[in-house]
């Protein structure tokens, strides 16, 4: 399994976990929170350049949620918590293949 399937797989693991945390709530929640993993799944999936860097950026006002949501709601902090992890995991995933770019072992000339 590479770096795409792993991140499409979180995007989508953040998708139901929103879906399980705000379904109950207004149609408006569900956009704001849902959909966006839901598109840069497709994206990624597609293939389309930007989506795992845009992926990368939102994990990280994901994780931020998921931190404060854990610090001032104790009752939703299983969902927080869970929030982190699958944005750690969006943040590895997005920057894997431009890390082994970088760190990749030069041909000797």
């Amino acid at each position: 399994m590479n770096a795409r399937h792993v991140l499409v797989l979180a995007l989508l693991a953040l998708m139901g976990l929103f879906l399980a945390w705000f379904g109950h709530g207004s149609t408006a929640e569900l956009l704001v929170f849902a959909l966006p993993p839901l598109l840069l799944a497709a994206g990624t999936l597609r293939r389309m350049r930007s989506a795992p860097f845009w992926a990368g950026v939102l994990a990280l006002a994901w994780f931020s949620h998921g931190i404060m949501v854990a610090w001032s709601r104790p009752a939703e902090r299983g969902f927080a918590l869970t929030e982190v992890a699958l944005a750690l995991v969006i943040v590895f995933a997005s920057s894997l293949p431009g890390l082994r770019a970088r760190f990749a072992r030069k041909p000797r000339a």
